[in-house]
């Protein structure tokens, strides 16, 4: 099935109908991927929502799987999603409804509209946000290294497969498969895919908003039904909630569902949910409240897997102080998370030959809790680790450490991780954050602050808080080479050994609002 757009532009399509006759509403999903595919390594299938009485329809976006024209990134798709769904309401077998639904490319390019004429009836946006520094491409002024290498590798590919070029195709998957990716990146995509949307990031400063993109959809969006899907696991998590975060502010009433989920697993789908959800918006079919909960916030614990009600701007907010004899980055019991002090200093030397590794969380390829006691037990990484508790604890919010470093290099970074120690002494890391520092070398000591990703986590009598130190989160972020530059890879002979010392005397971590905070 094929639309032509105002330009003159093909896009393909696939239909799945209902038995019998119709019109029915109708869910459209717009993604780059090829439509056969219909994001089946999340959603079920196009079928099984037919089955429950629903057209569907899943397009290639411009440039991409079988539809025409050049593949330029977000920026094509509001007047493609807009002349879509006026192509889709004038069809015989639509009744007029559409909804919206998707995750990741196919979770914004449902939110971008050329106005407020052809707005969906109800989205279900999952795993985006508007803005691609902060909510696709970067965060704490690092880019996400083997994420967006991985995932721009893939569009390239992609890119190739459309021209028949067997070479470029063979060349790229050679280089995912062995991991020499890391090193050859940018050069394949320079190469293969030398306009590409993720190679413009990577050549970007990801902490200079100039040359940016953020998006901007209608106003009016914000006032459509609204089931907004995040993951703790998940890097655009942030983006999801800023999403709650304007609907919220413009006056809509926006659900909110976030799992213990990284980008690719969510543990049973959401596939229930989101067919209730249309039921209610498309069809006026109220489901039960099993179905559909009346509390629009539900958030899944890291730790027990529970759903429970509860709203991303309302945080715990505890706080503890940093404190340790000098130790924290050889002994990972002398560093203290303390509710009532804090002070010492602590010295971390980053060997370039050597860098730390980033695991898990939600800048790897392998998201998620990891166990991390080996890498606690390096010289290069400050630990904090809190008393046992003596009653059970609820964690809600965005970690933030807060502590004055300086270092003897223009540049540095500051990885870190929250996790829990259990009393059979596994370390599990539930959240990490980094911030890249650029600069002049043996400046005076400065405030540096790290956001970590947000979470929530109920704690048992006897665990234990740990908060970990680092330099560097490799391939997560790429390795800082020390002298002021913009990182972009891992180590080469020209970086730098780099020593930072930590100043603990006002140093904190505490459990901020994930929305809404200072």
């Amino acid at each position: 099935m094929k639309l032509t757009v105002a330009d003159g532009v093909a896009l393909h399509a696939r239909l799945w109908r209902p038995q019998g006759r119709g019109p029915w509403p109708v869910l459209l999903m717009r993604q780059p991927y090829g439509s056969r595919i219909a994001s089946t390594v999340t959603y079920a299938h196009p079928r099984w929502y037919a089955a429950q009485g629903y057209a569907v329809l899943v397009q290639d976006v411009r440039g991409r799987g079988d539809s025409g024209g050049e593949f330029a990134g977000f920026q094509q798709e509001p007047a493609d999603t807009s002349c879509t769904i006026a192509w889709l309401r004038s069809q015989s077998w639509c009744n007029g409804r559409v909804g919206t639904y998707g995750f990741s490319y196919q979770g914004l390019s449902q939110l971008l509209h050329q106005s407020a004429e052809h707005l969906p009836d109800a989205l279900v946006p999952a795993m985006a946000g508007l803005d691609e520094r902060l909510h696709w491409a970067s965060e704490g002024g690092c880019h996400w290294w083997v994420l967006s290498l991985a995932w721009g590798l893939q569009l390239a590919a992609q890119r190739c497969r459309r021209r028949l070029d067997e070479a470029g195709w063979q060349a790229i998957r050679a280089s995912l498969e062995s991991g020499a990716f890391l090193a050859e990146g940018l050069d394949l995509l320079r190469r293969w895919d030398p306009d590409g949307l993720v190679l413009g990031w990577l050549d970007r400063d990801p902490a200079d908003p100039a040359g940016w993109l953020v998006h901007e959809p209608p106003g009016a969006l914000w006032q459509k039904p609204l089931l907004l899907i995040g993951g703790w696991h998940d890097p655009h998590l942030r983006g999801v909630l800023d999403l709650w975060r304007r609907a919220v502010a413009a006056g809509g009433a926006p659900l909110l569902r976030i799992g213990a989920w990284s980008h690719l697993h969510w543990r049973g789908g959401i596939d229930r949910l989101q067919l209730a959800f249309f039921d209610r918006h498309l069809r006026e079919r109220e489901p039960s409240m099993a179905e559909l909960p009346p509390q629009p916030c539900w958030l899944q614990d890291l730790e027990q897997g529970l759903w429970q009600p509860r709203r991303p701007d309302q945080g715990s907010g505890q706080r503890w102080g940093l404190c340790s004899g000098g130790l924290a980055a050889v002994d990972p019991l002398d560093g203290e998370l303390s509710p009532t002090a804090a002070g010492g200093t602590v010295t971390l030397v980053h060997d370039p030959w050597r860098p730390l590794p980033g695991r898990g969380g939600h800048l790897g390829l392998d998201a998620g809790v990891v166990e991390r006691a080996d890498l606690d037990q390096r010289c290069d990484v400050a630990c904090f680790t809190s008393a046992p508790l003596q009653e059970p604890l609820e964690l809600l919010g965005q970690p933030q450490l807060v502590v004055v470093a300086q270092a003897d290099q223009p540049g540095f970074d500051l990885c870190v991780a929250l996790s829990l120690l259990r009393p059979n002494g596994q370390v599990s890391q539930l959240s990490t954050g980094v911030a890249r520092h650029r600069g002049v070398a043996s400046e005076a000591p400065h405030q540096r602050r790290v956001a970590l990703q947000p979470l929530f986590v109920q704690l048992g009598r006897g665990d234990r808080l740990r908060l970990s130190i680092g330099l560097a989160a490799w391939p997560q972020i790429a390795v800082n080479p020390g002298d002021g530059t913009l990182p972009r890879a891992g180590v080469t002979v020209h970086h730098r050994e780099i020593t930072v010392e930590l100043g603990l005397d006002q140093a904190s971590l505490s459990i901020q609002p994930m929305v809404g905070a200072n």
